[in-house]
């Protein structure tokens, strides 16, 4: 068969793995004299690739970040209680397996964000399916599917992912339904999912923004017995980068 008509095939069957490097491929094996069986060993783990990017990107984008940051990204420089174990303890995804939950909690600026979505990022290459959003678009679109009819349909969808993060708890005080909704959130995700809150309140405040104290006894009880939480304090990443920023101006 010619290389042309192989290609051709490659392109119909949607082998767009081995056809991206088909050419590259033939002309190393024809170089170092490789075998056959070593030839197409790399045209399947091109396509092998090609696919796993493939899906990744895919769960990626139905995740709905807002960033897209990695924990080698990190920034260790600024005065922060985070260290280096905790981070590992994120990345392993331990955590994630066990289906528990996880509490990022500090004041504004210290990364909550960043860690979380990093965090869910590493979770997506590895082949977990996540959904961001903030509180405030949680609640937007609870209000929205309960006034269109499809609030049990959006609470399915909710149960389904590995990972949920909710940012921001705590920006606003919720209403006795809300805390409801986020009691039956945290009940349909407890047995094999994991939600992932970044808040500036220690858990003990939750009943301070939740409308209803039975319902905050509830969600507090079913966190601090098997949430992993990570308090952060220290200066804000924004401090940082400003003074990083006026040093350079200052050197330039």
């Amino acid at each position: 068969m010619s290389t042309a008509i192989a290609k051709n095939l490659m392109a119909e069957m949607k082998l767009l793995g081995m056809l991206g490097i088909f050419d590259k491929a033939l002309n190393d094996a024809t170089r170092d004299q490789a075998s056959y069986s070593e030839f197409s060993d790399a045209l399947l783990q091109a396509e092998c690739d090609y696919r796993q990017e493939r899906k990744t990107g895919y769960r990626i984008k139905a995740a709905k970040f807002t960033l897209r940051p990695a924990f080698e990204d990190i920034d260790f420089t600024a005065s922060r209680s985070i260290n280096k174990t905790q981070i590992k303890e994120l990345y392993s995804l331990q955590w994630l397996h066990d289906a528990r939950p996880v509490l990022l909690i500090g004041p504004t600026g210290v990364g909550k964000t960043f860690i979380a979505q990093a965090a869910g990022l590493h979770a997506c290459a590895c082949g977990k399916s996540v959904l961001y959003m903030t509180l405030t678009t949680w609640l937007e679109n609870l209000a929205l599917a309960r006034s269109s009819g499809a609030y049990l349909r959006y609470r399915d969808k909710l149960a389904k992912p590995d990972l949920v993060i909710l940012d921001d708890m705590g920006m606003r005080k919720l209403s006795a339904t809300e805390a409801q909704d986020l009691c039956e959130l945290l009940e349909e995700r407890s047995i094999n999912k994991s939600t992932l809150f970044t808040t500036q309140l220690p858990l003990d405040h939750w009943s301070e923004v939740i409308g209803d104290p039975v319902i905050a006894d509830a969600i507090r009880d079913r966190l601090e017995h098997s949430a992993l939480a990570i308090h952060i304090t220290g200066e804000s990443y924004r401090g940082v980068k400003a003074r990083k920023l006026a040093s350079k101006k200052k050197d330039s």
